[in-house]
C-alpha cells in the first residue's frame, strides 16, 4: 500500500509525537519493556491525532478556532479511518497506521476506540456538564477510556485491574482540568459541572474574570481533592501489572499528581501561568515511582471502593476481545 509508512517510520512518528505532547508521558514510557513501550507510544500518537484534528492544534499546543460544521466534519472523518482501521481497509495516515498494529497486537475492542472518539464528540457538540456525574463521564471518554487500552496493551484482561486502570485515566484528567480551567474558557469550554458553580455563584460566562479567581481557586481544590481517591485506586493494580509497566505507571501518576499538589498549593495563582513539573521532580518521580512498583508486590490492597465512579462494562466483561480484520498484506 503506498503512501503509508513502514514500522521504523512509524515508530518514528510516534516518538516525535509523544515528545511533542506530552513530556511528563515521554518520561515515563520510557520505563516500559521496548516491545510495551513501541505500542504505547504509537498508542498514545493516535490519541494525540485526534486531540489536534477536532481542537485544530498541533500537539496539543496552538489551538485554533474552528467552526462547528468544520469540526463535525473531522470527527465524522476520524470515525471512518476508526473503522478502516478494524475492516482492514487501507489506510495512508501514520497515526492510524500506527494505531492498527497495536490493535492487532493487543486486541484493542474497537468499543473502546469509539468511546474516545465520543469523548472528543462531547466537545464538538458543545456538551454541557450540569453535574460531576456528567463531568466525569467526559473524563471516561478522553482519559479512562484510554487508561483501558494501555492496560490491554500491558497484557491487562481481567475487569477489577481495569477498573484501576480506569481510574488512573479519570485521575489525570481531573488534574488536566483542573490545570486548565482558565485556558478552557479561552477556547469556549468548561467541564466543571455547573452545580458547582452556582453553589458559588460563578457565572459560567465569567468564569475567567480576575474578580472570581478565589472560587475558581475553590473549585479547583475541590477537583484535585475528587482526583486523589482515583490515584489511590489505580495504585492498587500495579502488582497485576509486569514490573517495568508497574514502574512506568507509577512514574507516570507521581507526575500528574504533583501538578494537582501544585493547583493547590498555587491557590488563586494557579492560573497564572502553565502549571509543570522541572527535571529534578521528574527525576524524583522517577524514583518514586520504582520504590511503589516494587512495594507493590508486597501490599493487602483494599477493594475498589463502591464509591467511586463506575466505568460501563463491555457486552462481556469476562473478557471482551476486539476482532479486527486481518490487515491486507501490504499494511503496515
Amino acid at each position: 500500500m503506498t503512501g503509508v509508512p513502514q514500522d521504523d517510520a512509524l515508530i518514528e512518528h510516534a516518538n516525535r509525537s509523544i515528545a511533542a505532547g506530552s513530556k511528563s508521558f515521554a518520561a515515563a514510557s520510557k520505563l516500559f519493556d521496548e516491545p510495551t513501550r513501541r505500542s504505547a507510544v504509537m498508542l498514545y500518537a493516535w490519541c494525540r491525532h485526534c486531540d489536534d484534528v477536532i481542537d485544530g492544534q498541533e500537539a496539543g499546543h496552538d489551538a485554533v478556532s474552528i467552526s462547528r460544521e468544520e469540526a463535525e466534519r473531522r470527527l465524522i472523518h476520524l470515525k471512518t479511518q476508526t473503522h478502516a482501521v478494524y475492516r482492514g481497509d487501507a489506510l495512508d495516515d501514520p497515526a492510524f497506521a500506527a494505531f492498527r498494529q497495536v490493535v492487532l497486537a493487543h486486541q484493542i475492542p474497537e468499543q473502546h476506540a469509539l468511546e474516545h472518539l465520543a469523548g472528543f464528540e462531547m466537545d464538538v457538540l458543545e456538551r454541557r456538564y450540569l453535574s460531576i456525574d456528567d463531568t466525569l463521564e467526559y473524563c471516561y471518554h478522553v482519559a479512562g477510556v484510554v487508561g483501558l487500552m494501555m492496560a490491554r496493551v500491558m497484557g491487562v484482561r481481567d475487569e477489577p485491574t481495569l477498573d484501576r486502570a480506569c481510574d488512573l485515566g479519570l485521575a489525570f484528567q481531573l488534574t488536566n482540568i483542573a490545570r486548565d480551567i482558565i485556558d478552557d474558557t479561552a477556547v469556549g469550554r468548561c467541564y466543571l459541572p455547573e452545580q458547582w458553580l452556582q453553589e458559588q455563584a460563578v457565572p459560567l460566562d465569567r468564569l475567567a474574570d480576575i474578580h472570581h479567581r478565589p472560587a475558581v481557586a475553590l473549585l479547583g481544590q475541590r477537583l484535585v481533592e475528587l482526583a486523589e481517591p482515583y490515584y489511590a485506586s489505580a495504585r492498587a493494580g500495579l502488582s497485576a501489572l509486569p514490573w517495568r509497566s508497574a514502574w512506568a505507571v507509577a512514574t507516570a501518576a507521581v507526575v500528574y499528581r504533583q501538578i494537582g499538589m501544585k493547583v493547590l498549593e498555587a491557590g488563586e495563582h494557579a492560573w497564572d501561568e502553565r502549571i509543570s513539573t522541572s527535571k529534578a521532580e521528574k527525576i524524583g518521580a522517577v524514583l518514586s515511582g520504582l520504590w511503589q512498583a516494587v512495594t507493590s508486590r508486597f501490599a493487602r490492597w483494599p477493594a475498589r471502593s463502591a464509591d467511586l465512579w463506575q466505568r460501563p462494562r463491555p457486552p462481556c466483561a469476562a473478557d471482551p476481545r476486539a476482532s479486527p480484520a486481518a490487515a491486507p498484506s501490504d499494511a503496515p
